[in-house]
């Protein structure tokens, strides 16, 4: 194994992220044509070891990001 490798970040979801990112990005637009100062989303985790480990990286962020897109969602719709 290569040292670039060995520091390869694995994403199951490589395919899916461009869209991921872009949903994003149209909610911070929203929340920013709407006045809202929002925190950033979660970061996308810098590693993963592809084996598909229980409670891994992605999984985490994942489960980070929807809460983060329901908090902004709830601020756009008045809930909040």
């Amino acid at each position: 194994m290569s040292a670039n490798e060995e520091h390869l970040i694995i994403d199951p979801y490589a395919s899916q992220r461009a869209s991921v990112r872009r949903g994003i990005a149209q909610f911070q637009e929203r929340l920013q044509a709407a006045g809202h100062e929002f925190r950033e989303p979660p970061p996308e985790p810098t590693s993963c070891c592809g084996r598909g480990c229980n409670g891994c990286v992605w999984d985490s962020y994942d489960a980070a990001l929807m809460f983060w897109y329901e908090d902004a969602g709830a601020l756009l719709a008045g809930s909040i």
